[in-house]
């Protein structure tokens, strides 16, 4: 099935590693082929090239679902200008050659770099998945240690911001930002009650929409090696049994999904007027 609009680009962003970015987009990607979409998923961090190996050793299975895939390495062309219009062209042409799948997954790197910034830009979902930590929130926030009020975005928060006003300016969509809470313990009452204070109250002010998140899982780290994912266990695959709390993790993707595929507000407010 292919998208007679083009294809809606997903982005998974966060400018901090090892906030889950890469395993977030993959469970998206096959739970979105799971539903019969067509996919394709697009590395933008070559030189650590996670979601490209994750996808590598998933193709050793015959017989799962397997989106398009590409990867763009980062220019090493010694002039600025000339790296930078050289990555631009191979975005272009990476999400040209993808024209006619339903969504483009793109997984970015955990630095800023001209890359990640123009893939920011193409986004039309913006995904940042954060660890539960305020160390993470730091990147969105600055917060009264006090309090734990927030005094306003921080860097992360800003480079979207920019972002967001260029795709205006450019007559786009905007972006619709989900922020999506990461690696939640089941413990840790407090910290968990703080951060979620804190993330609803910066949401209102910045305007993003704020997912379920995933809970701390040891399989999510185990499935790396075999390619599978959450919506592959149970299946006729060789994969470690179907446990509950696989189940639970199924379904943390599943509403994450179903998130990015809700309409924004902004959409839903036009459907409104329009009747």
């Amino acid at each position: 099935m292919t998208s007679p609009t083009g294809p809606k680009i997903i982005v998974f962003g966060n400018e901090k590693g090892g906030s889950g970015k890469s395993t977030a987009a993959v469970q998206v990607a096959i739970g979105l082929l799971r539903q019969g979409r067509s996919v394709a998923t697009l590395d933008l961090d070559a030189r650590q090239g996670t979601l490209t190996r994750y996808l590598d050793h998933r193709a050793a299975h015959k017989g799962l679902p397997m989106p398009a895939r590409g990867a763009i390495a980062q220019s090493r062309l010694s002039d600025s200008g000339e790296a930078a219009k050289a990555e631009a062209e191979a975005l272009d042409a990476a999400l040209a050659e993808f024209a006619g799948a339903e969504f483009v997954i793109v997984d970015t790197p955990g630095s800023d770099t001209k890359l990640n910034r123009l893939a920011h830009a193409k986004a039309d979902t913006l995904v940042t998945p954060i660890n539960d930590s305020f160390i993470d929130f730091d990147l969105l926030a600055r917060v009264d240690p006090a309090t734990r009020r927030v005094l306003g975005p921080s860097v992360y928060a800003e480079l979207v911001w920019e972002r967001r006003k260029e795709r205006a300016l450019a007559g786009g969509a905007p972006i619709d930002w989900i922020v999506m809470r990461n690696r939640l313990g089941h413990s840790e009452a407090r910290n968990r009650r703080e951060m979620g204070e804190a993330i609803d109250e910066l949401a209102k002010r910045i305007g993003f929409r704020v997912a379920p998140g995933f809970g701390e899982r040891v399989i999510f780290r185990e499935l790396f090696l075999t390619g599978l994912t959450l919506f592959d266990l149970g299946a006729a695959v060789d994969g470690p049994p179907l446990a509950m709390s696989h189940i639970a993790g199924r379904q943390e993707a599943r509403a994450l999904i179903d998130l990015i595929l809700a309409p924004p507000v902004h959409v839903r407010r036009q459907g409104r007027q329009a009747g």
